[in-house]
C-alpha cells in the first residue's frame, strides 16, 4: 500500500511546489543541520577531494578505488577537447550577450556537432567537455584571446585554471575554482535547475538540450546570481565603513537595515539550520589565503554580526550564513574580480550534478523504465 506523504490543499498551490515531494534524487541531499550531502558523504568529507574523485562517487553512488577513479579520468581526458568547429562557432557569439546563456548557447552546438544520443555516453563527454567549453565562453567573453587546449594531466580543474586566460593569475585561484566546483555540483533534486533539466528530459529531449534550459533556469537573478548581489552587499559595507571596520559597527549598520526594511544579504537557508558546511570551508580558505583582503575582513565581520543580529528575530528561522555570503568574495580575493562569470562558474559545476540526475530519471529510475513526462495538474480558475 502506497504511504501518503502530502496532502495536497490549496495552501499548497501557486507555491512554486516548494516542499512538495514528486521523486527521488539518488546524487544528494540537504539535512537541515548536516547540510549537503553527496551519495550520503557530507560535504565537509569531500570538499578536499579532486573533482574527479567526487564526480565518480556522484556518477556510482560509492567512492572509487585509486585504480577506478584513474581509469575514469582517463575517459574524461579522452573526451575533454571540443571539436574545432564548436570553438570556432563560440567566437562568433555576440559577447554582449550574457555568459550563462553563451554556456546554454553553447551547449545545443556541441549537440548539433558532437551528440551520441546514449544518455550515459552523452553525461560522461559534457562533463569531460565542460572545463574546455566555460573557458572559451570566458575568454571569448571577456576579450582574452584564443583557449589553449585543455591538458587534464593538470587536473580537472586545474587544466580549466591553465585555459581561462585571466590577468595577473595568482596561485590561489586555482584551488579557489576547485574548491568551487565541487562545491556545487549538486544540491538535491527539486532546485530550479536540476527540476528543469530533468523535467525537459523527461520529454526525451538529449542531456545537452535538458541542460541548455536547466542553464536558463540558472541565469535568473532568484537562482544563479546570489553571490553577485551579496558580493556587492560586501563592497557596498566596505564602502561604508572602510578599513578599519568593527563588529559592533557591522552590527549597527544591520540594526539600520533592518530597521529601514532593507536585506540583509548571504543570510538563511531554504532547508539549513545553522551555517551552511560549505561557507565554513569557504571562510577556511579565504582566512588561510587571503585573510588581509578588504572584502575578506567585511565578510567575516558579517559572519560574526549578522547571525547575532538576526537571531533577535524570531520570524528568521535561519539568521546563519549560506555559502553565497563568502563565495564571490573567496572569487575576488583569490584573484578573479569579474562576478559577471560567477553564475557562468555555477553552471560549470551543477551541470554535473543535473546530466547524472538526468541518467538517473531516463535509465534506472521506476525499474529501468525511467520517469515519465513531468505533467502537473493545473486546476481553472476565472479572472
Amino acid at each position: 500500500m502506497s504511504k501518503v506523504l502530502f496532502e495536497i490543499t490549496e495552501d499548497n498551490l501557486e507555491t512554486g511546489l516548494r516542499g512538495y515531494p514528486i521523486g527521488y534524487c539518488v546524487t544528494s541531499h540537504v539535512d537541515p543541520v548536516k547540510g549537503l550531502h553527496y551519495c550520503g558523504r557530507p560535504i565537509s568529507a569531500l570538499a578536499y577531494k579532486e573533482p574527479q574523485e567526487v564526480i565518480y562517487l556522484l556518477l556510482h553512488g560509492r567512492e572509487g578505488s585509486q585504480k577506478e577513479v584513474e581509469e575514469f579520468f582517463g575517459h574524461l581526458k579522452a573526451r575533454s577537447f571540443l571539436p574545432e568547429s564548436i570553438v570556432k562557432q563560440i567566437t562568433h557569439l555576440p559577447r554582449e550577450g550574457s555568459p550563462i546563456k553563451l554556456l546554454s548557447t553553447a551547449l545545443l552546438l556541441i549537440e548539433m556537432h558532437d551528440k551520441i544520443g546514449d544518455y550515459r555516453l552523452d553525461c560522461l563527454n559534457v562533463i569531460a567537455k565542460l572545463p574546455h567549453l566555460v573557458a572559451c565562453i570566458i575568454n571569448h567573453h571577456a576579450g582574452w584571446g584564443p583557449t589553449p587546449k585543455p591538458n587534464f594531466d593538470l587536473g580537472y580543474m586545474e587544466a580549466f585554471t591553465e585555459m581561462v586566460r585571466v590577468p595577473n593569475k595568482s596561485k590561489a585561484l586555482r584551488e579557489a575554482f576547485k574548491f568551487f566546483n565541487v562545491l556545487h555540483y549538486d544540491h538535491g533534486g527539486g532546485n530550479l535547475s536540476a527540476f528543469v533539466g530533468k523535467a525537459v528530459a523527461s520529454g526525451l529531449d538529449d542531456i545537452y538540450g535538458s541542460l541548455s534550459a536547466a542553464m536558463c533556469a540558472l541565469a535568473g537573478p532568484r537562482h544563479g546570481s546570489a553571490n553577485q548581489v551579496i558580493l556587492e552587499f560586501v563592497k557596498n559595507v566596505y564602502e561604508e565603513l572602510g578599513d578599519h571596520a568593527t563588529e559592533e559597527q557591522v552590527e549597527e549598520l544591520i540594526h539600520k537595515r533592518l530597521d529601514r526594511h532593507q536585506l540583509v544579504f548571504g543570510f538563511g537557508h531554504a532547508v539549513l539550520r545553522v551555517e551552511d558546511p560549505r561557507a565554513t570551508i569557504l571562510y577556511q580558505f579565504v582566512k588561510e589565503h587571503s585573510p588581509d583582503h578588504p572584502l575578506v575582513k567585511i565578510a567575516l565581520l558579517l559572519r560574526k554580526a549578522g547571525p547575532k543580529v538576526l537571531k533577535a528575530d524570531p520570524k528568521i528561522s535561519d539568521p546563519y550564513p549560506n555559502v553565497d555570503a563568502i563565495s564571490g568574495t573567496m572569487l575576488v580575493a583569490a584573484g578573479f574580480p569579474y562576478p559577471n562569470y560567477f553564475t557562468l562558474l555555477f553552471g560549470l559545476a551543477r551541470c554535473v550534478g543535473i546530466a547524472i540526475q538526468i541518467v538517473y530519471e531516463r535509465l534506472e529510475a521506476r525499474g529501468g523504465k525511467g520517469t515519465p513526462i513531468v505533467r502537473p495538474k493545473y486546476i481553472y480558475k476565472p479572472r
